[in-house]
């Protein structure tokens, strides 16, 4: 071969291999999400106000996605904050599950904006609110998409990927079977678990997924159900966002919750005392709307003090392994009587003593 037809070769096959890597991104079965460029990439997450409810709308490189939609009287709330931010069509639309707080809205973001790609969860409901919110899909041709764990689809310079329902048996409790993703940008993570409570959370730590994040949106509006203490070692965030209604009648959120945040260290913010709160990512840092919340105010139990204790500054040893624990831990309830001690040494006298700080709850 001379060497006219061994350059003609090589620039044939060049050829072949820039058409072949064209394709465009779409949806994917992986464990972890997708690795974009985020060098010039920007996203808001904006957590709406909707009183006792949840809808948050997430804005990345000029494609959109809305999680929920409130109550059905929130309707025209939602519709209007998406008009204000110029919003046309949805890339994606997320209802985590039937429950008319999640999806009351969603029928007229459906009726009224053009959707590209619809996320509804395997788990019906024999109601109006949800039955509503199936017409406008039905009405304008759309096709509802069951999302399956691990698949991982792309929003603008971000991704996300499927980390919930695991299971079909979770029997009449329709908040186990809520969409749940982990969504990431550049550094920045975002989990969202709907109102995923025990038994879901269990699950969603036995799927090999990673689930850390920076922020996490706080299941079942700061519910005692949700929101675990192995949930938390393992999501590990910096930030908690609660959405739930002023005075609402459910007591969210709930002081046990509160206290398990309060303990971690990780910054709350509240939809009932701070309305819509946006948190904006450049891939590397979060900023945020206005500060976390001080008040540390838990809506239960009703008719008494409201206020959550102070930080703990006991911890709870184990004789026999020489580890301590905070009066939280989950493990310090499997800790028999006889090497169970309370003490109000500090930290470093511990250390000093012998002891090693618990590898879960990380006093």
């Amino acid at each position: 071969m001379n060497l006219k037809q061994k350059s003609f070769l090589a620039f044939f096959l060049l050829l072949c291999i820039s058409i072949c890597s064209c394709g465009q991104l779409s949806a994917t079965s992986n464990s972890s999400p997708i690795q974009t460029n985020t060098a010039s990439s920007s996203m808001e997450v904006h957590f709406l106000d909707v009183g006792q409810g949840d809808s948050t709308l997430l804005q990345c490189d000029g494609q959109t996605m809305l999680i929920d939609a409130g109550n059905n009287d929130k309707a025209d709330d939602v519709r209007n904050y998406l008009i204000s931010k110029g919003i046309k069509k949805l890339d994606y639309v997320i209802g985590t599950h039937p429950d008319a707080d999640h999806v009351g809205g969603l029928d007229v973001i459906i009726d009224e904006f053009d959707c590209k790609t619809i996320f509804l969860s395997d788990r019906t409901a024999d109601t109006k609110t949800y039955q509503d919110v199936v017409r406008s899909v039905t009405q304008k041709n759309y096709q509802n998409t069951i999302p399956s764990v691990g698949t991982t689809y792309p929003l603008g310079g971000a991704s996300f990927t499927i980390i919930a329902p695991n299971s079909n048996d979770y029997g009449s409790n329709t908040n186990d079977y809520s969409i749940g993703l982990i969504l990431q940008h550049g550094n920045n993570r975002f989990l969202f678990t709907g109102d995923a409570e025990e038994n879901a959370e269990e699950d969603i730590l036995q799927n090999g997924i990673d689930i850390s994040a920076d922020v996490y949106k706080a299941a079942h509006h700061g519910s005692r159900t949700a929101s675990t203490s192995a949930f938390l070692d393992a999501v590990h965030p910096a930030y908690a966002v609660i959405s739930c209604g002023e005075n609402n009648r459910y007591g969210h959120p709930h002081a046990q919750t509160l206290n398990e945040f309060r303990t971690r260290n990780i910054q709350v913010f509240r939809t009932d005392e701070q309305g819509a709160i946006v948190a904006s990512s450049d891939g590397n840092t979060i900023r945020w709307n206005m500060s976390p919340s001080t008040s540390w105010k838990a809506g239960e139990p009703i008719g008494s003090a409201t206020t959550v204790a102070p930080a703990q500054t006991s911890y709870i040893l184990n004789t026999k392994t020489k580890k301590f624990h905070l009066p939280t831990c989950r493990f310090v309830k499997s800790t028999s009587t006889e090497n169970r001690q309370e003490t109000t040494l500090s930290k470093e006298r511990l250390i000093r003593d012998g002891y090693e700080p618990c590898g879960s709850c990380k006093p």
